[in-house]
């Protein structure tokens, strides 16, 4: 199952969310590739492992993805990784009146042999962004409990219905999951309720709480369940992967 982390809000928690979801697979034996299609490659760091140039340009490049072009980060969770270098792949694809289905077409080449791809996009509405939705089975939206949110949810879901409507019939939204979340404020519940009412869409019954840990671990080079596996943050994505494992299953 392909599934595209989109938030076109910076700042969203969705690196991290895609970090530990990846890793709460693993631990319970799911076989899960993590592609980095964020120029920035700030999960490829947080992961600690440092690319020399962008495998992900060249996986999408050459339209198929190679064994030396995965980095093996443990039996059950593997990388694509990049670099800053994304943004030259980037400028060529544009060149080349932008194809629309390289991630579709380098993924299926490994998709048989993963229980769970997921792609941590950039935080936009970018080309790369829709090409991950032509990719993708299903949309994990990491949201913070604010109006400023709510705002980058309508955008992101009139690219949804964009690709649903011309490219993937077979896209549909998995849920929104709330991060980053002050359980204590009345506004939390009211964006929850605006978002199931004005939206239709389906809610993680948990969610992740504000935790400091979360916002070190990357400097580790580690998910936040494998830094700090008592905090609050490892923990919570400990849930939500149990609670992701009986939606998708």
């Amino acid at each position: 199952m392909i599934i595209p982390i989109i938030n076109q809000k910076g700042g969203t928690g969705k690196t991290t969310t895609a970090i530990n979801l990846a890793k709460g697979l693993s631990m319970q034996k799911k076989k899960v590739l993590l592609l980095d299609i964020d120029s920035q490659g700030n999960l490829t760091f947080s992961l600690g492992h440092k690319a020399s140039e962008s495998i992900t340009g060249k996986v999408l490049a050459t339209r198929k993805i190679e064994k030396e072009d995965i980095v093996v980060l443990d039996k059950y969770l593997h990388l694509i990784p990049t670099t800053t270098d994304l943004v030259n792949y980037e400028f060529e694809f544009i060149k080349q009146s932008y194809p629309y289905s390289l991630i579709k077409d380098a993924l299926s080449t490994v998709k048989e042999d993963y229980d769970y791809i997921l792609i941590d996009c950039p935080p936009s509405g970018s080309f790369l962004t829709i090409n991950a939705l032509i990719a993708g089975d299903a949309v994990l939206i990491p949201m913070q409990m604010d109006v400023l949110s709510l705002q980058g949810l309508e955008q992101l879901l009139d690219s949804v219905v964009m690709v649903k409507e011309n490219y993937n019939p077979e896209l549909y939204v998995l849920g929104v999951l709330g991060v980053m979340v002050d359980g204590r404020r009345q506004l939390t519940n009211q964006i929850l309720e605006r978002i199931r009412e004005e939206y239709g869409l389906s809610i993680f019954n948990n969610f992740v709480r504000n935790n400091v840990r979360a916002a070190e671990a990357p400097s580790f080079g580690k998910s936040v369940i494998e830094y700090a596996p008592t905090s609050n943050s490892a923990i919570d994505y400990l849930n939500v992967t149990k609670e992701f494992l009986a939606i998708t299953k």
